[in-house]
């Protein structure tokens, strides 16, 4: 199985490329991951926000293949503790799954054809990230959770 983090929009902060990169490599011992970026268009920094939102929604449609389990990171979406989630990619990876994508969105979030089209979500927390951020964040939650299920002592329960 592989996972992908698809994105949109650059990471600007130099502390949270590395951030990124760190995780990056150490999930290269556990599993294949992909941090993809939707880069942004010119275009859709003078749209209105709701046409700018379907925009980026096209944009990661157009990335996400028919055979692939997607989830978007929400602050609506279902909270998980780090042993939870480590169990829910567990339960991805015995089910035979190619790819599991997680969907970061832009600095406006998610159009309502994106939520319709792809309703799991889950959610890191009821605070609101950056979308910058939360690809750290998110990556360093793979990454406990590959240790969880390698039984090894990152994370001290």
């Amino acid at each position: 199985m592989k996972l992908c983090l698809l994105c949109i929009g650059k990471t600007d902060l130099g502390f949270v490329k590395e951030a990124n990169d760190i995780y990056l490599n150490r999930l290269k011992h556990y599993i294949q991951t992909d941090l993809e970026v939707i880069q942004e268009h010119k275009s859709w920094k003078k749209m209105k926000v709701a046409e700018r939102m379907k925009a980026e929604g096209l944009a990661i449609t157009e990335r996400i293949k028919p055979n692939d389990v997607v989830y978007l990171l929400d602050e609506k979406g279902k909270q998980y503790s780090s042993h939870g989630f480590s169990e829910l990619l567990q339960k991805r990876m015995n089910s035979g799954v190619n790819r599991v994508v997680f969907v970061v969105g832009g600095a406006f979030g998610f159009s309502d054809e994106i939520y319709i089209r792809y309703p799991q979500k889950i959610s890191l927390s009821k605070m609101t990230f950056s979308h910058q951020m939360i690809r750290s964040f998110f990556l360093e939650q793979i990454y406990r959770a590959m240790t969880i299920l390698s039984g090894e002592p990152y994370h001290n329960s």
